[in-house]
């Protein structure tokens, strides 16, 4: 969580430095999964509170709430991974390859280690606070 602020303090005034932030996140879900959700059950005026927690108007109410946890967890199983979550393994899989290759080239480990170090945070990650 820290070093999301300060991450988003450091690049929040650039077109660049906020298109970086939302790349460096990890988005678990896309916003037409959460809004086509809405629309099959009557709620309304979808809006992202923050990183990957989505409120929305239930039908009838003048308040918002936040989407069940229930249904993100639904939504997710049905969904599957999200294209983010897709480049996020593809490139840690890359990594592993290169550095396998370069730890047989250099006959040296570091690039594993490297390379395991990158895939552990990037699973790390890819775990689902929901």
């Amino acid at each position: 969580m820290i070093d999301q602020l300060i991450f988003k303090h450091l690049f929040h005034h650039s077109f660049l430095g906020k298109l970086v932030f939302r790349s460096f996140l990890m988005q678990h879900f896309h916003d037409e999964w959460i809004q086509e959700w809405c629309d099959l059950n009557g709620w309304t005026d979808l809006f992202m509170e923050r990183y990957n927690h989505y409120w929305a108007f239930p039908p009838n109410c003048v308040m918002p709430e936040p989407i069940p946890q229930k249904v993100m967890r639904l939504i997710k199983s049905e969904k599957g991974l999200s294209h983010n979550e897709q480049r996020w393994l593809f490139s840690a899989g890359v990594i592993s390859v290169i550095a396998l290759v370069a730890s047989y080239f250099l006959i040296s480990p570091m690039p594993l280690m490297l390379a395991f170090g990158f895939d552990a945070v990037t699973f790390a990650r890819m775990d689902c606070e929901v």
